[in-house]
């Protein structure tokens, strides 16, 4: 049955007018990207099979583009379309951030880390520089490294907060295994670079860690700063 047929209150679209989008499932919000289903299939029905086969939005979201139109009803249109979304998704969040003190903002930067790093099959570890009101003047990827190890230099560390003239950080890496426990190497990590940063008066506001879609655990929320 398309969905035109359904009842109104049942329709995506007119749902999400009615109640908001945070009211809508992962596959009802898709469908509503989607558009149109396929035959056999309406719009909400190819939704719930495109996060079954990746097994959630985020994962769907990196998809590949081989990988994305290999998929019956997908093409590079769609492809496109949703690199356009995810890539605005991700500027909005920026600018919010380098508008405002990320101290006053922490469900943005939360959101701007899993859309950069939720995803990755190896692991990163990034800075986000900020200045002396918080705000952020850049981000940066300070090591890539395996599924299970990176290596990050404070003395680096260092160079790189005096080349942006930083006032202070926020620390963050992905866990791709999807577990968002810090290690005790990660507990070691920050701590020299806390201690390495403030040789030259550069605050470590916060270390997250990402994993897959959830919200990213923060070091500052469990007291490990």
């Amino acid at each position: 049955m398309a969905i035109t047929d359904w009842p109104e209150d049942e329709r995506p679209r007119e749902r999400l007018l009615k109640q908001g989008a945070a009211a809508l499932s992962d596959a009802e919000l898709l469908a509503i990207f989607l558009r149109v289903g396929i035959k056999g299939q309406s719009a909400v029905d190819l939704a719930r099979t495109l996060v079954g086969r990746f097994g959630s939005l985020t994962r769907l979201f990196a998809a590949g583009r081989s990988e994305f139109v290999a998929i019956p009803g997908m093409g590079d249109a769609k492809f496109a379309q949703l690199q356009a979304v995810l890539e605005m998704s991700r500027r909005a969040l920026r600018e919010e951030m380098t508008t405002r003190d990320l101290l006053s903002t922490p469900t943005a930067v939360r959101d701007w880390l899993r859309l950069h790093l939720g995803s990755l099959a190896h692991e990163v570890f990034v800075a986000l520089w900020l200045d002396a009101q918080n705000r952020l003047l850049l981000h940066e990827i300070l090591s890539t490294g395996s599924l299970t190890q990176t290596s990050v230099y404070p003395r680096e560390v260092v160079k790189r907060a005096l080349t942006h003239n930083a006032a202070a950080v926020i620390l963050a890496h992905n866990h791709p295994s999807g577990v968002a426990e810090p290690s005790h190497a990660d507990q070691t990590l920050t701590n020299n670079l806390k201690q390495a940063l403030a040789m030259i008066d550069v605050k470590v506001l916060d270390h997250f860690i990402v994993a897959g879609n959830s919200s990213p655990l923060s070091f500052a929320e469990r007291g490990l700063l």
